[in-house]
Formats: structure tokens, sequence, C-alpha cells
């Protein structure tokens, strides 16, 4: 039986046994179904013979983020986030014994997958213990080149490609994503102690941390949170041309991504940049309907 981060690290069992590439392999792909929801990077439009590579990123990705937010106690989340950070190590160093490594190993020899962008996951997931919130736009998409972009990155690896131009649309359209969800998510991250809004945006508008803090969807909360919807909407334009520079298939994960993104934003502004009253979320018909779109349209680019 497969366990969940949080239940794993609770088992002696698990951290103790020995791993075969198919148990490893079988449990990132039992790890990213049971998140099935969130991910959409290994849909059933991407090569098959890259799904279980697709899996073994996620489950990498998964384990540090259910390190980072599901042990309750930051100083235990920093002690564990360190340890996660010297499998990492281990693994580029051609060691692996945990079922992640184990399988990502397999993927490192196919691949050559970079480290900087794992440790760079690990070090955004560090800094969540550490920082609560930022003062302007350099500090948080600092943050974001080391929470959403290394993601991007990787995926373009897995698909062959690890050119500049690529890498940069990539990391416009990540971190808009990063900034759709702060946007989206405020009331949950004020729940984890965080605020990922830019102190000097919400002061250039006159919101003051009390009526965040309260939940207090105010004018001028709202304008605040007007402009940095509208950040996020420059960016994902800025990556929209890495659609058209791709294979077809990642292509439409890509597209579904940014419009997915930029509907979330649609919302946002259509329930008055109240994010406090509802989550904006897209619901199952709509993401029915982006699909199709998503791949009529990608079709179309292939013809033209």
């Amino acid at each position: 039986m497969f366990l969940v981060p949080r239940e794993f690290l609770r088992s002696p069992e698990a951290l103790g046994r020995e791993w075969a590439l198919g148990e490893a392999e079988a449990y990132t792909r039992w790890l990213a179904r049971r998140h099935y929801e969130n991910f959409h990077v290994a849909s059933l439009l991407l090569p098959r013979r890259l799904h279980q590579d697709f899996f073994n990123v996620y489950a990498f990705c998964r384990w540090a983020d259910d390190l980072a937010d599901e042990l309750g106690d930051p100083a235990e989340s920093l002690k564990w986030l360190a340890w996660w950070r010297q499998q990492t190590d281990d693994l580029f160093a051609g060691r692996a014994t945990h079922p992640v490594f184990v399988a990502l190993r397999s993927t490192l020899e196919r691949h050559v997958l970079p480290k900087p962008p794992f440790l760079d996951l690990i070090r955004a997931f560090i800094q969540d213990q550490t920082v609560t919130c930022y003062l302007d736009y350099p500090d948080l998409f600092d943050y974001c080149r080391c929470s959403a972009n290394p993601v991007g990155r990787l995926v373009l690896h897995l698909c062959g490609y690890c050119d500049p131009e690529r890498q940069k649309l990539s990391d416009s359209t990540c971190t808009a994503l990063q900034l759709a969800n702060f946007c989206q998510d405020v009331g949950a991250d004020l729940d984890r102690g965080r605020l990922y809004l830019p102190l000097r945006v919400l002061e250039r508008h006159g919101c003051r941390l009390e009526d965040v803090w309260a939940r207090r969807a105010t004018a001028e909360f709202r304008s605040a949170l007007r402009e940095l919807t509208e950040v996020a909407r420059r960016l994902f334009l800025e990556g929209l041309p890495l659609a058209r520079r791709v294979d077809r298939r990642l292509a439409v994960d890509i597209e579904l991504f940014t419009q997915g993104g930029l509907r979330i934003l649609d919302k946002i502004a259509a329930q008055g940049y109240d994010v406090f009253v509802r989550r904006p979320r897209i619901s199952r018909p709509e993401r029915a309907w982006l699909l199709v779109r998503t791949v009529a349209r990608t079709a179309l680019w292939q013809a033209a």
C-alpha cells in the first residue's frame, strides 16, 4: 500500500525499505493520479513514452510541496526539506533510495535533466517557511523564479526543448500562472500566515494591511488586486508565442494552462476583485470547453 508524504514519513518501514524501479514508478504514478485534478502535464495528449517521466517529476514537486505545507510546523518542514535537498544531491551523485528518486534516476538518464530547477523548487519551499510577505514586484518575481518557472523548464527539457528563447517564454507563462494563483487564493494563503500581494502595491492603492488580514475586500484592496491581475495578464500574453513553437501535443497543454489562467483572471474581475466572498474557480464544463477549443485552435495552427 502506498502512502502520501506525511504518512510515509511516519512509517519506519516505508522510510527504510528498498524500492525496485518498477515499484518506484508505480508509486509516482499513484501519487500523480491521486492529485489528478491539479495535474495536467501528463495529459493523454502528450506522447505516451513521456508519461512516466512526467509522473516522476510531478512526484518530486508533490513531495516538496507537502513537506512545506502539510506537516503543520515550520521547523519540521525545514528539517524534512533539508533532507529532501540531500536526497536530491544524492540523486545527481548517482545514489537513490527513496521511491521518487529511484524513479527519477531513470528519467535523468533518459533526458539529462539539469539539477538547478530541482534545487530552485526546494529553495522556494524553504523560503515559504521563513518569508511571509514581499516588498515589491522584484522580490515576488524572484520567488516565482524558484517556485514556478523551474516546472516549465523541466517540462520543456522532457520534451526536448532546451533553448533560452523557449525557456524565457515559459518563464513568463509560469510566473503569470503563479500570480493568478496568488490573486485567486489570497484567503488560503492568509490561513497559512502568508501574503503574496506586494506590500508596496497595497500601499500605492491605499490598502491597509489590517483590512487584508481581516479579509475585507475594500475598494483599495480591490484596486490593488486589479493591478496584480493586469500584470499577470501581460505576462500570459508575453508567453503566448510558446505554444506555436513546440510540438502540437505539448502546445495543447501550454494553451490550456494559459487560457485557464486567463479565465481565472476574468472570473476575479467578474466578481469585482473580491476574492474573499468566494474562491474563483473553473467548473468542469468550462474545462471541457477550454479543452475542445484549444485542441481545435492548435489543429488550425498546424494546418496553416
